[in-house]
C-alpha cells in the first residue's frame, strides 16, 4: 500500500466543520505535559487522517526508531554513530548516561570554583560560539534570566565586529571570563572572535588572558594544545550534534549565569518529555501528533513554510532556534540509503514575536494566497510586574489571531474577505521556568526526529553546512581555482583589487 498516497489524497474537511461534528475535539486534540498545554484542534487533523499516519508510522518502524534513539543505538547512519543528546537527560546507553553525569559534576565543580573566586573577580562572561554552540545558550539566557544575575553574559557568534565591539566597550577586561564553545575546537568564526577578545584583554593590561578561558568541546586534546588548562576544559560527547548540545557542557555559560539549579530543572523537564515520547501511544504522543500535522501540510497541502510566533518577549529567540533545529536536521534530499528523496523535506521555518508580527506579516497569513501553518506560543504567568492590561492584552491577541485564522470573515468585497480555514497550533505554558523550557525544547527535538523518520532521512548529519565554509576558507587563503565572474567581481570591488 502507498501510505503517502493515502495521505495526499485525503479528502479534507474544513476545521470549523470538524468542530461542529465532534463536541470532544478539543479534548481529543489537546494534550498536557510538564506544565505545557498543546492544542492541535485548529488543524485539519481528524480520526481518518490520523489512522493513515499511524499506518505510515508502522510502515516506517517509528516505534523501533524511537527505541533506537533513546537507547543509544546507531541512528546517524552516514557517520555510523548514535545521537546521544537524550543521554544528557538520563535516557540512553547506561555508559553514556553515566559519562554525561560525570561530566555534569565536573561542570558544576568549575561553576562552584568560579563563584568562589578561584579565577579572580569575575563580573562579565563572553561566550564565543556559532550555530548550536551559541544559539542554545543564548536562548536559555534570554528566556530564563530574572534580572539580578551575578554575571553579565554576552553571547557572540557573528564575526562582524559590530557584534563584538560594543561588548568589549562595555565590559571590564580584568573581570571578564572568556568561554570558547566549539565542538571541533577548530571553528574559524569562533576563533577569529577569540583572538580578538584575547588581544583586547592584553591591550587592557590583563597579563594572562589564557588564565581566564574556559573551553567547551568534544575535542579536549585540541583545547589543551591551544593552551587552555585541563581544569578549565569541559568536554562533551562527539555523538551530540551542535544543535542538540545545549544540554551538555555547551550550556555552561547559561548554568553559570542562571545557576546550576535552573540548569538541572531544564534537564529534568527535558527528561519528562523524553519519557512521554518513548512511552506514549502514537495517538497520544505529542511530538508524534505534531509531526503528523507537519507532514500533512508539507506533503498533502504543499505548504513550503511554517511560521512560529512567540507571544512572550522572553521567547523571542525560539523561532530562530527551531529554524536551525529543523532546517539543519531535515534539509536533506536523499534517503538514509542514499537514494533520492522524491518529496519535500523540511519546510522553511520562520517567525517572530507577538504582538509586533501582527502589524507586519499577518497580512499574508490572513489574506495571502499561500497556506501557512502557524504555531502560537504563550505563557500564562507574565514575566514582568507591570499592570495586568499588558499581559491580558498579549494573551487575548494571541488567542484572537488563532481564532481569526480559522474562522475568517466572508465579504463580497474581495479586499475585505478573509477566507479562514487557516491551520494553527497553540502551545500554552503555565509559566516560564527551566523545567517547562526544557520540556518544550525536547518536544521540538523529538518532533524533528519523527518528521525525519516518516520521510526516511537522517536528521543527524549536516554536510550541507560545510560547502560554503570550505569555499570561504579557499577565498580567505587566496588559493584554489578562480571563482565565477560574479564572485570575482564582488571580491575585487570589495577589496579594490
Amino acid at each position: 500500500m502507498d501510505h503517502w498516497n493515502a495521505i495526499e489524497t485525503h479528502i479534507e474537511t474544513p476545521i470549523r466543520a470538524l468542530f461542529d461534528a465532534n463536541d470532544d475535539r478539543t479534548k481529543q486534540l489537546g494534550f498536557e505535559q510538564s506544565g505545557i498545554y498543546f492544542d492541535f484542534s485548529k488543524t485539519h487533523m481528524e480520526n481518518v487522517l490520523l489512522e493513515k499516519f499511524l499506518r505510515l508510522a508502522e510502515h516506517q518502524d517509528l516505534a523501533g526508531q524511537i527505541m533506537a534513539l533513546t537507547t543509544g543505538a546507531i541512528v546517524n547512519s552516514s557517520e555510523n554513530r548514535p545521537a546521544e543528546h537524550t543521554a544528557e537527560r538520563g535516557m540512553g546507553a547506561q555508559s553514556s548516561v553515566e559519562h554525561a553525569n560525570m561530566l555534569r559534576i565536573r561542570m558544576q565543580a568549575l561553576i562552584q570554583a568560579i563563584d568562589a573566586g578561584a579565577l579572580g573577580e569575575i563580573e562579565y562572561i563572553i561566550h564565543l560560539g556559532i550555530g548550536g554552540s551559541a544559539l542554545g545558550p543564548e536562548l536559555l539566557l534570554e528566556a530564563l534570566k530574572i534580572g539580578d544575575e551575578e554575571y553579565q553574559t554576552a553571547v557572540i557568534s557573528n564575526i562582524d565586529g559590530c557584534a563584538l565591539e560594543p561588548v568589549l566597550e562595555r565590559f571590564d577586561a580584568h573581570k571578564t571570563l572568556i568561554v570558547i564553545a566549539s565542538k571541533s575546537f577548530t571553528t574559524a568564526e569562533t576563533f577569529l572572535n577569540a583572538h580578538s577578545v584575547i588581544d583586547w584583554m592584553r591591550e587592557q593590561g590583563v597579563s594572562d588572558p589564557f588564565g581566564k578561558i574556559v573551553a567547551l568541546t568534544a575535542m579536549p586534546e585540541k583545547a589543551l594544545e591551544w593552551g587552555i588548562d585541563e581544569t578549565r576544559i569541559l568536554p562533551f560527547s562527539e555523538t551530540i550534534g551542535g544543535r542538540y548540545s545545549l544540554w551538555s557542557s555547551i550550556g555552561f555559560s547559561a548554568a553559570l549565569t542562571l545557576g546550576i539549579d535552573v540548569f538541572d530543572d531544564l534537564l529534568a523537564g527535558a527528561a519528562e518529555m523524553d519519557q512521554h515520547f518513548q512511552s506514549a501511544s502514537f495517538d497520544q504522543n505529542i511530538p508524534v501528533i505534531a509531526a503528523f500535522c507537519d507532514q500533512y501540510y508539507n506533503q498533502a497541502r504543499g505548504c513550503e513554510a511554517r511560521a512560529i510566533f512567540a507571544y512572550d518577549e522572553r521567547l523571542r529567540l525560539l523561532p530562530k532556534y527551531v529554524q536551525q533545529l529543523e532546517m539543519e536536521s531535515n534539509g536533506k534530499s536523499v534517503l538514509v540509503d542514499g537514494k533520492p528523496l522524491n518529496r519535500h523535506s523540511s519546510p522553511v521555518i520562520w517567525g517572530g514575536t507577538g504582538t509586533d508580527a501582527q502589524h507586519a506579516v499577518f497580512q499574508l497569513l490572513h489574506q495571502g494566497t499561500r497556506i501557512m501553518p502557524v504555531e502560537f506560543l504563550a505563557v500564562i504567568e507574565p514575566g514582568h510586574s507591570l499592570g495586568e492590561d499588558h499581559h491580558r492584552g498579549l494573551l487575548l491577541n494571541c488567542f484572537a489571531q488563532a481564532a481569526a485564522l480559522m474562522t475568517g470573515q466572508p465579504s463580497d468585497d474581495g479586499n475585505r474577505n478573509y477566507p479562514g480555514d487557516k491551520p494553527s497550533v497553540t502551545i500554552l505554558l503555565d509559566d516560564l521556568d527551566g523545567r517547562k523550557l526544557g520540556a518544550l525544547l525536547a518536544f521540538y527535538e523529538h518532533r524533528t526526529f519523527v518528521n525525519a523518520m516518516l520521510l526516511g532521512i537522517n536528521p543527524f548529519d549536516q554536510f550541507g553546512v560545510e560547502l560554503g565554509k570550505e569555499t570561504a576558507t579557499a577565498l580567505l587563503q587566496g588559493g584554489g581555482a578562480e571563482m565565477d565572474p560574479s564572485t570575482e567581481l564582488l571580491k575585487n570591488r570589495a577589496f579594490h583589487a
